[in-house]
């Protein structure tokens, strides 16, 4: 008996063993949920209210293919979720994008990929060659902080004014002398119905525990139970679905102009003169960024948020770097990780490299299927609830400056945060914070080497 036993239980082992095998594989771990399925795809839209804007203000001005962008980032979101086992975001170059839509004359499209591929080359090298981690290792917290302070502020400074007025993404200005209208399907009172509606599902962003005390109080338990089945509400997916909705409605004649089918991709020709203005004009701004928003910040949010998955330096560097050396020379869009990213996905639910997985297998369908008609839509959505979205995700990124547990700390992280602000440059506000970090830390040094003379003389002298 024992032997048959025995020859029964063997097969069924075998038979189990590729799972076995499947789960220790890191890329299934990476993809693995942490929490409901409904709260990873409410945290894969949490950086669409930078996204969308960036990506239809480069398809409007500089021609910008949707479709192949649409693709791109679709692999980059599925690849990186992958490897990182966190949501972390794809998102536009901001300062490439910002010269391409604003400055006269427009970046075409060669030259916004010579801006991108220049850029990506110098963080892959930076990465590859240990200089980022480096640079991570060594650069003072307060001085990130302040970076990531000033990143969050602007965003949410730039979400009440799609709030509050009319937009014109063609010149990525607001138009503060024409205030959106309180009613309508894109007007003031439909964003603070939203603001209202994330509020109260999400809260402040705080995690419920699933725990509960044994000695806790019926009234406590009761409550913890009413906010676990509030956070399970997908609230940013909700607001997003709203805002496709209001699309057709707004406008129902968009769905004659879509048309079914993927551009055609293939590669840019770039000549000496697209490389040399995208560099001098896109690159040299955006490089700065890069390594400061899209790189540490990114990853002492990592850190902050996911300790037991921190990730390094050289991995994201890289990551940027192999991502646009690929994508930019068919003409998708200059993409780089992003805080602010990182921040929004993770206030409305993301928690694993599924939730990024997600928002990259939605944008695979919309670029395959709807190729680049699928503007038309976008051009109707409510920029009201893009303003919403971007403004959890800007609250998100400022609110990890909290950390700054003494008034030097602070000190120092609000002045890197205040110069990066009005000088609308992270790279200014951060090389002021260096100084004056510095200039901090040379002030307690003691050049004459006379701090502990007077306790040596007075303990001498009681001492005959």
């Amino acid at each position: 008996m024992a032997e048959q036993t025995s020859d029964h239980t063997t097969p069924l082992l075998r038979r189990n063993w590729w799972r076995n095998h499947l789960s220790s594989i890191p890329f299934t771990t990476s993809l693995r949920l942490k929490t409901s399925l409904l709260s990873e795809l409410g945290g894969s839209v949490g950086d669409l209210g930078t996204y969308i804007p960036i990506v239809l203000a480069l398809t409007l001005v500089s021609n910008l293919d949707l479709s192949t962008t649409l693709i791109f980032t679709a692999f980059y979101n599925i690849i990186t979720g992958a490897i990182f086992g966190i949501p972390m975001p794809v998102q536009p170059m901001k300062s490439i994008a910002a010269v391409a839509v604003s400055e006269i004359p427009h970046l075409t499209v060669p030259q916004i990929a010579a801006a991108g591929i220049s850029t990506a080359g110098t963080l892959l090298f930076l990465g590859a060659t240990g200089l980022m981690s480096f640079f991570y290792r060594f650069i003072p917290l307060p001085v990130v902080r302040g970076v990531q302070l000033s990143q969050g502020l602007a965003f949410a400074f730039s979400a009440i004014k799609y709030i509050r007025y009319n937009q014109d993404f063609t010149s990525t200005k607001a138009s503060t002398t024409t205030p959106r209208p309180w009613l309508g399907l894109d007007g003031v009172i439909l964003a603070l119905t939203c603001v209202s509606f994330l509020i109260l599902v999400t809260g402040s962003g705080e995690v419920v525990d699933d725990d509960e005390d044994i000695t806790e109080s019926d009234r406590r338990r009761v409550r913890r139970n009413r906010l676990r089945t509030l956070s399970a509400i997908p609230a940013a997916l909700v607001v997003f679905l709203l805002g496709l909705i209001l699309c057709f409605v707004r406008d129902p004649t968009i769905i004659h102009d879509i048309k079914f089918g993927p551009s055609k991709i293939h590669v840019l020709k770039i000549t000496w003169e697209d490389w040399k203005t995208g560099f001098l004009r896109g690159a040299i701004p955006q490089i700065p960024l890069s390594v400061l928003n899209s790189v540490i910040a990114v990853c002492k949010l990592s850190a902050d948020l996911f300790p037991e998955k921190e990730v390094s330096a050289t991995r994201v560097s890289v990551s940027v770097g192999l991502m646009n050396l690929v994508g930019c020379w068919f003409g998708a869009m200059p993409c780089c990780h992003g805080a602010g990213g990182l921040a929004g996905q993770y206030r409305f639910g993301g928690r694993s490299g599924a939730s990024v997985a997600f928002l990259g297998l939605g944008k695979l369908v919309l670029g395959l299927v709807f190729g680049s008609s699928f503007v038309r839509i976008l051009s109707q959505f409510p920029i009201g609830i893009l303003g919403v979205l971007l403004l959890f995700a800007g609250i998100e990124l400022a609110m990890a400056s909290r950390d700054m547990n003494s008034k030097e700390e602070s000190f120092v992280m609000l002045v890197c945060a205040a110069v990066s602000l009005t000088g609308s440059s992270a790279a200014l506000g951060f090389g002021c914070g260096i100084v004056l970090f510095l200039l901090l830390k040379l002030r307690q040094l003691d050049c004459f080497g006379r701090s502990n003379s007077r306790p040596n003389v007075d303990e001498t002298s009681l001492n005959p």
